[in-house]
C-alpha cells in the first residue's frame, strides 16, 4: 500500500473497483428483475412494485449510509497496520446495523398509508403497499450485508462480494418467476411474491459473505461497546442523511410521476432502474476510492490519498461517458426489454436522452462522496446534496414537470440539474481538502 505513480494507481483502483462495481450493479439488478418480471404481469403491478422498491430503498439508504461509517474506520485502521482494530470496527458495525434497522422499519411500515392521500393512483398505491410491507423482514439483512461488505472492502477482500451477488441474483430470478406467477401447489403471489423473493435473496448473499472473513485477529472483541458504536453512528449519520437527500428526491420524483398516471409512473421506474445500473458501477468505483484514500490517510500519506481520488474521478468520467453512448444508441431495445406497453416504451426512450446527459455528473458525484468518505469528511457531502437536489434540482423538476408542459421528462431535467451541482461541489471539496495533510480518525 505504498504511494504509487498514477498508472499503477489506476490498476490498483480497478482491482478493487471492478468486483465492487459488478456487485453494486448486481444489487440494482435485483430490483430491475422484480420490475421486469412484474412488467409481464401488468403495468400497474410494475409501477407499484417499482414505486415500492424506490421508497423502501429511500428509507434503507439512510441505514446503509450509517453503516458506511465503517469505510474510513476500517480502511484507515488497515492502512495503519492494525487488523485487530479493523475487525473490532466490524463488530461495532453489526450492533449498529441491528439498532438502525429497527429505526428504518418504522417509515417503511408507515409510508404506504400516505400514498393515495398524496395522489398516487389506487392501483399503483396498492402494489407499492404490498411490496413495502413484505420487504420489512429484509431490512436488517440489507444493513448487515453493507456492514460485512464495508469490512471486506476495507481489508481488500472484494471477490467474495461479487460472487455473493451472482448467487443472490440467480436465486432472485428463479424465486421471482416461481412466486409471482406460481407453480404447482405454490399460488401466484404477484407483487408480494417479488418482495419475498428479494428478501430471501438478501439473506442468502449475506450468508455467503461470511465465508470471506477468515479467523478473527487476536484481541477481537465482539460485545456491545456503547462509546464505539456511538462514534460510528456520529460518523455515519451524515452519510445516511446524504443518502436520504439524494435518494429521497428521486423517490419524490417517483411520487410526482405517479400523479401523472400509470404510464408516466411505469416509465419513470424503468428509466430509474436502468440508470441505477450505471450508477452502481460508479458507486463501486467510489467505494474503491474510499478504501484507497483511507489506506493513504491511515499510513499518513495524503499525496497517495489524493492520487487515488483523482484517479477515481478520471475513471468514472470515462466509464459514464461510455454509458451515455449506450443510452443514446440502444434506447428501443433497452426500453422494450423492460416493458411491452408501447406508450411506456415511447416515454422511456424520451427519458433516456436526459439520462444520457447526466451520466458523467452522476458518476462524479458518486466518486466524490466515496473519496471524501475515505478522508473522514462525511458532513460536506450531505449539505452539497441538500443544496443541489432540494434547493435547485427539485424546484426545477416541479416547474418543468408538474407546473410546466414536459411531464415526467421535465422531472428528470430537474434531477439532472441537481446531480450536476453536487458533482461540481464534491470535486472542488476533495481538491481543496487533499492539498494539506489529513489526520487519521482517532
Amino acid at each position: 500500500m505504498s504511494a504509487s505513480s498514477e498508472p499503477s494507481e489506476l490498476s490498483a483502483l480497478w482491482k478493487l473497483a471492478l468486483p465492487l462495481a459488478l456487485a453494486q450493479a448486481g444489487q440494482a439488478l435485483m430490483g430491475l428483475v422484480d420490475t421486469w418480471v412484474l412488467g409481464r404481469l401488468s403495468a400497474s403491478a410494475q409501477a407499484g412494485a417499482g414505486l415500492g422498491n424506490s421508497l423502501t430503498f429511500t428509507c434503507m439508504f439512510f441505514g446503509m449510509g450509517v453503516m458506511m461509517a465503517l469505510d474510513p474506520l476500517v480502511s484507515q485502521a488497515v492502512g495503519a497496520g492494525d487488523q485487530t482494530k479493523a475487525r473490532r470496527h466490524f463488530w461495532h458495525g453489526v450492533w449498529l446495523a441491528l439498532l438502525t434497522s429497527a429505526v428504518v422499519m418504522v417509515p417503511v411500515a408507515v409510508i404506504p398509508f400516505t400514498l393515495e392521500p398524496f395522489g398516487v393512483a389506487p392501483s399503483v398505491a396498492e402494489g407499492a403497499r404490498q411490496y413495502m410491507w413484505w420487504r420489512l423482514p429484509g431490512i436488517a439483512g440489507v444493513l448487515l450485508f453493507v456492514t460485512a461488505r464495508s469490512y471486506l472492502t476495507g481489508v481488500g477482500k472484494v471477490a467474495i462480494t461479487f460472487w455473493a451477488m451472482v448467487v443472490a441474483n440467480v436465486a432472485n430470478l428463479g424465486l421471482d418467476w416461481l412466486l409471482v406467477f406460481g407453480f404447482g401447489p405454490i399460488p401466484a403471489m404477484g407483487v408480494m411474491g417479488a418482495a419475498i423473493a428479494t428478501v430471501g435473496s438478501t439473506y442468502l448473499q449475506l450468508g455467503i459473505l461470511f465465508f470471506g472473513f477468515g479467523p478473527a485477529p487476536k484481541g477481537t472483541v465482539r460485545g456491545f461497546d456503547r462509546v464505539e458504536v456511538l462514534k460510528a453512528a456520529k460518523l455515519g449519520a451524515p452519510i445516511g442523511l446524504h443518502f436520504i437527500a439524494e435518494s429521497g428526491v428521486f423517490s419524490l420524483a417517483g411520487l410526482l410521476s405517479g400523479r401523472l398516471g400509470e404510464t408516466a409512473a411505469a416509465a419513470h421506474q424503468v428509466a430509474l432502474n436502468w440508470a441505477s445500473l450505471s450508477f452502481c458501477v460508479a458507486s463501486g468505483i467510489g467505494a474503491a476510492a474510499s478504501t484507497r484514500v483511507g489506506w493513504g490517510i491511515g499510513r499518513d500519506d495524503t499525496p497517495a490519498a489524493r492520487t487515488a481520488g483523482l484517479t477515481a474521478f478520471g475513471s468514472v468520467a470515462v466509464f459514464m461517458a461510455f454509458a451515455s453512448v449506450v443510452f443514446l444508441l440502444f434506447p428501443h431495445a433497452m426500453a422494450g426489454w423492460m416493458s411491452k406497453d408501447a406508450n411506456v416504451v415511447e416515454l422511456v426512450i424520451a427519458l433516456f436522452v436526459v439520462v444520457a446527459l447526466f451520466q458523467i455528473s452522476d458518476g462524479v458525484q458518486a466518486v466524490g462522496a466515496g473519496a471524501l468518505r475515505g478522508t473522514g469528511d462525511t458532513t460536506f457531502t450531505f449539505w452539497a446534496n441538500m443544496v443541489g437536489h432540494w434547493v435547485i434540482g427539485l424546484p426545477v423538476a416541479y416547474l418543468l414537470g408538474v407546473r410546466g408542459p414536459y411531464g415526467v421528462v421535465g422531472l428528470w431535467w430537474g434531477l439532472s440539474a441537481g446531480l450536476t451541482v453536487v458533482a461540481v461541489a464534491l470535486v472542488i471539496r476533495f481538491n481543496r481538502t487533499t492539498q494539506r495533510a489529513i489526520a487519521r480518525i482517532s
